[in-house]
């Protein structure tokens, strides 16, 4: 008998089962994987941003699904608190761009290293190759679990921390979702999130390795703006990744798969007047020039070929020569370089899921579920998720924390 049992051992369990033990609870940690936190270990390229240095009001910002719903956790147990926690713990950190907050090692295992040290410290037990079959409920009421040896756990509290869909080669196979299922919980549909872009022409796929910088993309479904946003990209053989990408997806994925309108503004900071200005003074000064030159000054050589095609210009003609139509097209294009996004790449190769537990069925101030007495919720099972730069994890923190700290 323990006082919380803890199915899953990612950061939003593992941080329960610090929370929990920090006051002197009984803490079983159970883990399905041979080790703990895997899906950790991939994150930020394997040096895990933990968290955002922001204001904690950016992170509340920074949440695609529910954002209200996660006040308390966010200010129970903040990205400050965070950021001290695992310095408290031995490992230094260091803040980067974006303020994304990474180990001072960079190394991933860092992250996990001190939650572990943290939790063997505070009496935790840790019971690896332990997969959960089903919750045991008497009359509404946790009473433990079963295992899927047959092993039966009894206990006063489960926390459910089984992570989502995403990267399901770590174990986030959707094992939570089954459980809260059967204990009468509503999931909302799922939905890659944070992935990149499958695009249907074959001049995108043509570019495959071409990175752009300091561009604007923006998507629509029919003649709704659904996205628009500025940062990188890249060009791949499926379509399109990059962070800039891959933000668009969190606001794209209830639309796909189906036909999404692309649009790169490849010139934010100019106006279409003021392309068409430059594009006339340069004509005037060099008229010699022909249009590839034109191009090939003003964007990378990937390009080049393919905005010729899609503008319809002779690459050979030179500039004296181009009518006030085809000078209008080539702005027009610079402004407004289309494609067609058809569908994701899927769990497989995204950051987090989109969708799960009802938060609605939830207590937003104790993680508690309004269903069944005993049964909490922490991290990515829960239909909560936010943009890139370390609020996800965030999300994780907080929510195993305040799990964590309330069980009875």
């Amino acid at each position: 008998m323990c006082d919380v049992l803890i199915v899953g051992g990612g950061a939003a369990g593992m941080m329960a089962a610090v929370a929990a033990s920090s006051l002197g609870r009984k803490v079983t940690l159970l883990e399905k994987n041979e080790k703990l936190g895997k899906k950790i270990y991939i994150t930020g390229k394997g040096r895990c941003n933990f968290t955002n240095a922001s204001p904690i009001e950016e992170a509340q910002r920074a949440v695609v699904s529910n954002a209200k719903f996660l006040y308390s956790a966010f200010y129970a147990f903040s990205n400050e608190a965070v950021m001290d926690f695992f310095e408290q713990a031995g490992m230094p950190y260091q803040i980067e761009r974006g303020n994304r907050v990474f180990p001072a090692s960079g190394h991933a295992s860092d992250v996990i290293r001190a939650l572990e040290r943290r939790m063997r410290e505070q009496g935790v037990e840790i019971r690896l190759n332990c997969a959960v079959k089903e919750l045991l409920l008497d009359d509404g009421i946790v009473c433990g679990v079963r295992l899927e040896s047959g092993e039966r756990i009894a206990c006063a509290n489960v926390i459910l921390a089984t992570g989502g869909c995403s990267y399901p080669l770590t174990g986030s196979t959707g094992d939570g979702y089954r459980l809260a299922k059967k204990a009468g919980h509503h999931v909302t549909p799922r939905r890659p999130a944070l992935v990149p872009l499958v695009a249907e022409e074959p001049y995108i796929t043509a570019m495959q390795g071409l990175s752009l910088k300091n561009v604007r993309l923006r998507l629509y479904r029919d003649k709704d703006r659904i996205y628009d946003g500025f940062g990188e990209m890249m060009f791949t053989h499926f379509g399109v990744t990059g962070p800039l990408v891959l933000t668009a997806s969190s606001y794209a994925g209830r639309f796909l798969p189906g036909h999404l309108r692309a649009s790169i503004d490849l010139k934010p900071a100019l106006s279409e007047e003021k392309i068409n200005e430059r594009l006339l003074r340069e004509f005037r000064e060099h008229p010699k020039n022909r249009i590839k030159t034109v191009y090939r000054n003003l964007l990378p050589f990937k390009m080049t070929d393919v905005m010729i095609e899609l503008t319809q210009t002779d690459p050979q003609k030179e500039v004296s020569g181009v009518t006030k139509a085809e000078r209008q097209r080539m702005a027009a294009f610079l402004k407004d370089f289309p494609f067609t996004v058809t569908d994701s790449r899927g769990f497989s190769e995204a950051v987090v899921t989109q969708g799960g537990v009802d938060v609605r069925e939830v207590d937003p101030s104790t993680m508690e579920s309004k269903r069944v007495r005993g049964l909490y919720f922490a991290g990515e099972l829960l239909d909560l998720d936010a943009l890139t730069g370390g609020f996800n994890l965030q999300i994780a923190w907080s929510t195993g924390y305040l799990a964590g700290i309330n069980i009875r």
